[in-house]
């Protein structure tokens, strides 16, 4: 704090903290960090003006201890507001509990569009195409970069993916496979720990993520066990060249990659037909629209599917008759 206009303002703060001063008169720099918690109501003018994180911000100066706090919003009647401005005082009223300031990020995106990657202009594609549709596009042109103009400095990375024969798997199931609000409780915590479990890239990896998961909030429920072997069941997938996997009702549908003469003629596709013709009675292929599907019977959990097509995969042994009936 500095004087200003003959006024010293640290005292000013002290004394308001101290209960000497009942109300205090700020512009918006109160909403730089300051924790006042005996501060139980704020009354922002001309709310309209501000962006959705400066009035998020600002409301967190209020209710940062066991009081009951108040947040008032004063604006002009809502039909002279522009539609922004609405957007973002209805996203306040939505979005009012604890942890929900990632959803207040992720709304004022919407509102104001992702833009530029590097830039300040404001484009909005993202409301257009959609969240999921823009990070897809983005992702492949950020690698196809690394494989024409930046592929001696990626040649690593770029050599590992070349083992893959499809780039993604997609996992589609009926399965109850999540974390459950009884076992994090936080909506915030839940969307940060998915978005972590679907950019693990290997095994060592994984396995720390579910160490970090236990000793945070203990042994994880068998939804978040079939979760996390989803990811297995996904670069397994990646492996064999399944664009899909879909594992519903009991049965195992595996997609094969479509548009790929060179993939039905490689040493992968040869060991499963090979291990389709020895064990026709628990699986079959068969061909729809032109797309070749591998169909299994009687899979019902996440670890049977990766029991069944573990063994399929490159320098693994395929079992025998006898053990895939125990499946």
């Amino acid at each position: 704090m500095v004087k200003w206009m003959g006024i010293d303002w640290k005292k000013v703060m002290v004394k308001f903290i101290e209960g000497e001063y009942d109300v205090l008169v700020s512009t918006n720099i109160i909403e730089s960090g300051l924790d006042i918690p005996n501060a139980n109501t704020i009354i922002i003018n001309n709310a309209h003006l501000f962006g959705l994180s400066d009035l998020h911000q600002m409301r967190g100066r209020v209710g940062r201890s066991n009081k009951k706090a108040f947040c008032y919003l004063l604006t002009p009647p809502s039909m002279v507001l522009s539609s922004d401005s609405r957007k973002r005082l209805a996203a306040l009223e939505e979005f009012s509990e604890l942890g929900d300031g990632f959803k207040v990020a992720m709304r004022d995106l919407d509102i104001r569009g992702a833009g530029n990657l590097l830039g300040a202009e404001q484009s909005g594609f993202i409301t257009d195409l959609g969240f999921d549709t823009y990070h897809r596009i983005l992702d492949d042109a950020i690698q196809e970069l690394k494989e024409t103009e930046f592929k001696d400095l990626f040649a690593e990375e770029l050599s590992e993916k070349a083992k893959l024969i499809v780039p993604d798997c997609v996992i589609e199931t009926d399965l109850e496979i999540l974390i459950p609000d009884d076992y994090i409780s936080s909506a915030t915590e839940r969307l940060q720990l998915y978005s972590t479990l679907d950019s693990i890239p290997d095994e060592e990896a994984l396995e720390k993520f579910g160490n970090s998961l236990r000793d945070r909030f203990g042994p994880y429920p068998i939804p978040v066990e079939q979760l996390i072997n989803t990811v297995r069941l996904r670069w397994i997938g990646e492996l064999l060249g399944f664009e899909k996997i879909n594992l519903k009702t009991g049965k195992l549908r595996l997609y094969f990659l479509s548009g790929n003469e060179e993939y039905f003629k490689s040493a992968v596709f040869g060991k499963i037909l090979s291990f389709v013709q020895t064990h026709s009675k628990s699986c079959r292929m068969k061909e729809v629209a032109g797309r070749l599907t591998l169909i299994v019977e009687n899979i019902q959990s996440v670890d049977q599917a990766i029991q069944f097509l573990q063994p399929l995969t490159p320098n693994q042994s395929p079992k025998s008759a006898n053990e895939i009936s125990s499946i």
